[in-house]
């Protein structure tokens, strides 16, 4: 599959931008289906972020979100990694809260990866079985959730989620609407390999190859983690709305990880300390990508709101998907939402602009 379903970010944003236009005009025969005209209604956008075991906070401030009665619908819902797990249950909103609930808090080691040897991972493509989590997309993308993604997506909403293809070293953005609404047989065999693409990350967990047809000619590409290219995204930047109708545009963007310093007593080992390298590479990435969307949002006119795990967040983390961590960290997020919570408008480290006098001459 190739065509709709897919864009190559760095060289083929003229097609994201045209099933932007597209998506508008679908928003808007829905609406006039509905007897509704005047003015587009407001847009929201949220981006869920990458983090591994950290995906339980945004699965629980969801849900408190939900719970807290101002949960909006999104015009555009974009996910990366575990963010990218998240998303197509926050896409059709609360009736799949539970969902989200079962997977970050009833989910442990075994239900995601299960370790190889250390000679089998060396020589082999990765160091553990992703095959546990395969198992556990399958139990929820099926033809029917594939089905109400499709009816969102008749509506004018979008679903995207990201990856890296490691061939050609750029990022992917799949439309999994487009995906969801295809009649393809393969459709649901994609949207799932997308997902464990997006959540694969390199060297732990296998790369996901995915066939792909260009101008006739079938391809296998290798797809991982899209947290390898950004820990989060809205669009391109290269697209701008400053052509679109006007209505009020919202973003909300939840990042799952914490944004202070992590400290931690690093082992003088090689493994050690090139674990805890590229630990701060990504960290530093996910606050780069932050700024980036801050800078698109200020230059198109949106709205920009963040949350993140809170510092005061200290609950042990003993292993990776410590099912005890995510109940705690979920908690968090939930209790959050729940009672109402104060966005953050700046991304981390970033001061609200100092509005300069003017002084008129002879004063």
């Amino acid at each position: 599959m190739a065509g709709p379903y897919r864009y190559l970010v760095t060289r083929e944003t003229d097609t994201f931008a045209a099933e932007a236009l597209r998506s508008l005009e679908k928003e808007q025969q829905w609406l006039s289906s509905q007897g509704r005209s005047g003015e587009l209604p407001p847009a929201n956008f949220l981006a869920i972020s990458g983090g591994g075991d950290n995906g339980a906070y945004g699965a629980g401030f969801l849900n408190g979100w939900t719970a807290s009665g101002t949960r909006p619908e999104f015009k555009v819902v974009t996910g990366v990694s575990t963010g990218a797990l998240i998303a197509p249950f926050a896409f059709l909103g609360p009736k799949y809260d539970y969902v989200l609930e079962r997977v970050y808090t009833q989910t442990s080691q075994k239900d995601i990866f299960k370790k190889r040897g250390m000679i089998k991972g060396i020589f082999g493509d990765a160091m553990a079985d992703s095959r546990p989590l395969a198992a556990t997309i399958s139990q929820y993308v099926n033809r029917d959730l594939l089905d109400a993604i499709a009816a969102e997506y008749a509506k004018g909403r979008l679903l995207l989620v990201g990856t890296a293809n490691l061939d050609s070293l750029e990022p992917v953005i799949w439309n999994m609407t487009a995906i969801a609404a295809s009649k393809d047989p393969s459709a649901i065999k994609l949207f799932s390999d997308v997902l464990l693409a997006s959540a694969s990350i390199p060297g732990a967990f296998p790369p996901v190859m995915i066939d792909v047809t260009v101008d006739g000619t079938r391809y296998q590409e290798m797809h991982v983690d899209g947290g390898t290219m950004a820990q989060v995204f809205l669009y391109p930047p290269s697209i701008t709305v400053a052509n679109a109708p006007v209505r009020k545009r919202t973003l909300y963007i939840i990042r799952n990880a914490r944004l202070d310093p992590d400290w931690a007593s690093v082992e003088r080992r090689t493994l050690s300390i090139a674990t805890r390298a590229i630990g701060s590479l990504t960290r530093t990435q996910g606050i780069g990508d932050l700024y980036r969307i801050y800078t698109t949002t200020q230059r198109d006119g949106i709205d920009y709101n963040l949350t993140y795990i809170p510092a005061t967040f200290n609950t042990p983390h003993n292993e990776e998907f410590d099912t005890a961590y995510m109940r705690s960290l979920y908690d968090v997020g939930l209790n959050a939402a729940k009672s109402g919570y104060q966005w953050q408008k700046y991304p981390p480290g970033f001061a609200a602009p100092v509005q300069a006098s003017v002084t008129t001459p002879g004063q």
